[in-house]
């Protein structure tokens, strides 16, 4: 017995130092990747790049900044719109045999490399369609990549809404309808504002999908749903850095610094708000 007990108090403690130096692993990586770009992006974050819009391999990257933000906006709204009324649908009114085969689907998608959608869409959107190198065909890439991960998140936080929330609804004489909408959403929003926040960030750190659907401009959005490309970040990283030129190299690590300024402000936005949502509506 005393052997069995310091067996086990010996594997205990190794699975959970092992688990430990994983942790600070974990952790050195991301410091390493944010103190590298940082480092270098920050000297070259200077006002005029902020203001300026890009020309040939310099100038700024307020074109880029504004592109970032018009398709990641667009893609989120779409995403949500399809992915938590697809989660709704699966959820509230498909059978089991529906929600199996919707799961799958899911599953296949998220498998998905991103350039094949990319080029997928340019066969169908900017080619076939006509509507070339433009906001809402990069818009749309970005919501095909996002999608499952929003309806995965949001299809197991409206799964794991109390049984007794729903029965007590219903038993007072609410509807279907208003149980979906005052109970079931409400409960789960901290998880579907969790799969959001995850695609959003996955949606700004895109390239190879935008790459064939919005183009490049080294002009300020006009606005336009289709037939004008859209300057963004991740491209300015992705071109910017291989070219021989120091200022194209600093516009390079000022895009990559902006970015994960981006999603680092991102996530502590989100996640304060989702433990407010929870602390306001569950009482901790």
């Amino acid at each position: 017995m005393r052997a069995t007990t310091l067996r086990n108090r010996v594997s205990g403690q190794f699975w959970w130092a092992a688990s430990v130096v994983a942790l600070l692993l974990v952790i050195a990586v991301l410091v390493a990747i944010f103190g590298f770009v940082i480092s270098r992006g920050l000297p070259a974050l200077k006002p005029s790049v902020l203001f300026t819009v890009t020309s040939g391999t310099s100038g700024g990257l307020a074109n880029a900044i504004a592109g970032t933000f018009l398709l990641v906006i667009c893609g989120v709204v779409l995403v949500t719109l399809i992915g938590i009324g697809t989660a709704l649908w699966m959820v509230e009114f498909a059978n089991p045999s529906q929600r199996r085969l919707v799961r799958f689907a899911i599953d296949v998608l998220a498998g998905v490399p991103s350039i094949v959608v990319g080029y997928f869409l340019y066969v169908a959107l900017v080619e076939s369609l006509g509507w070339g190198f433009s906001l809402l065909a990069g818009a749309i890439s970005l919501t095909i990549i996002m999608l499952p991960f929003v309806v995965r998140a949001a299809d197991l936080a409206l799964s794991g809404v109390p049984r007794a929330l729903r029965d007590g609804a219903i038993a007072l004489g609410a509807r279907p309808a208003t149980v979906t909408f005052s109970i079931a959403i409400p409960w789960a929003i901290p998880g579907i504002l969790t799969g959001l926040l995850v695609a959003t960030g996955i949606g700004l750190g895109e390239t190879a999908p935008l790459i064939y659907t919005a183009g490049w401009s080294n002009f300020m959005p006009s606005l336009a749903p289709t037939h004008s490309p859209v300057g963004y970040l991740t491209y300015v990283v992705w071109t910017f850095i291989s070219m021989p030129f120091s200022d194209s190299h600093a516009l390079a690590y000022a895009a990559a610094a902006l970015l994960m300024i981006l999603i680092f402000t991102l996530n502590l936005v989100s996640r304060t708000a989702v433990d407010y949502w929870v602390l306001r509506t569950r009482g901790g």
